[in-house]
């Protein structure tokens, strides 16, 4: 997660992306959580690979989501961008035995029971357009037996959605050091799947772990919509979302939303598909399907599809709009 996630701009100039809340959490507090429910065992160690210029609270942030989990927390740094392979290979230290490997800018649903028998397990994802991802191919006995980087002919519709599982996470530094050492890159990067190929060709034993649902959060459009679906899960699955420390003054909360603490309401509707952060006050306004951060104050507003970052202050008749921490619209 070192990249500052230049796309969601203005949003991650002062947060990086993986720790923008979706439906009032982080979105690497819950891709871990989602993780670790999979996996369906104890988690030693989550170590994360940041950028040093992130800062010591947002290291600080990290370490207390792996606490949570009952995991040490590890921070690593990649402070130029060289690929996923270099990225991964930060975290030599940590790679002892079985590991998972996650890009921090997605999400899932998923219903699977993880295959620790096999070398590697890819997280895959059906997909309508497949020439848009890299994909996996696989033979009668649900084994990966090829790997194709945005295909131009159909070969298969199994995306392959960033997350995997590592028997042994020595092998997969071995491999990661070999790219290094020897100089293998494309477009001037290292990349993970060369030493997946490699890995293959030895060998080893892929399979595909399939999810339900694959959310991304890569713009604020994507980011929108992944919290409207987050909400509605998280609502489904009869969790409550909303603080018991609200105010309502003649106010209408239309569900599924998330309303932290401290949230002041007055003369207004907010919902369905909101998230408003802590300490946060709507004024005058209707709300629907947007994404607002902590300490920010709403009035005279009808927004929807919209982000609002955090501490900042919105006064208009706008109607799409997203704008970064501390921003003033009057």
């Amino acid at each position: 997660m070192a990249g500052r996630g230049s796309r969601l701009r203005p949003h991650t100039l002062t947060v990086p992306k993986p720790l923008i809340p979706i439906a009032g959490k982080p979105i690497v507090h819950r891709l871990v959580e989602d993780i670790a429910s999979v996996i369906n065992q104890d988690i030693e160690e989550i170590a994360f690979i940041i950028h040093e210029s992130f800062g010591k609270q947002v290291e600080d942030d990290l370490k207390a989501i792996a606490a949570k989990l009952g995991s040490k927390g590890t921070i690593y740094y990649q402070n130029e961008a060289l690929g996923t392979a270099h990225a991964i290979l930060c975290a030599k230290q940590s790679m002892q035995g079985p590991v998972v490997v996650a890009y921090a800018d997605t999400l899932f649903r998923a219903d699977f029971t993880l295959d620790t028998a096999a070398d590697s397990v890819i997280w895959v994802k059906q997909v309508a357009d497949p020439s848009a991802f890299g994909v996996v191919q696989l033979n009668d006995k649900n084994q990966i037996v090829d790997f194709v980087e945005k295909p131009a002919t159909f070969v298969s519709d199994l995306a392959i959605i960033g997350i995997y599982y590592f028997k042994s996470g020595e092998t997969l530094r071995q491999e990661l050091e070999f790219l290094i050492d020897n100089d293998i890159v494309k477009g001037g990067e290292y990349q993970l799947t060369d030493a997946l190929e490699n890995m293959k060709q030895k060998g080893m034993l892929f399979v595909p772990g399939q999810v339900d649902e694959w959310m991304d959060c890569g713009n604020k459009n994507v980011t929108v919509e992944t919290n409207n679906r987050m909400l509605n899960f998280l609502h489904a699955d009869g969790i409550s979302l909303v603080s018991d420390s609200v105010t309502l003054n003649n106010a209408t909360i239309i569900p599924p939303c998330f309303i932290g603490e401290g949230v002041t309401l007055t003369n207004a509707t907010v919902g369905p598909n909101v998230s408003l952060g802590n300490g946060s006050s709507v004024t005058n306004a209707t709300i629907t399907n947007s994404l607002i951060q902590n300490q920010s104050r709403i009035s005279n507003a009808n927004l929807d599809n919209s982000m609002v970052g955090s501490h900042a202050v919105f006064n208009g008749e706008f109607v799409s709009i997203s704008i970064g921490d501390y921003s003033v619209l009057e």
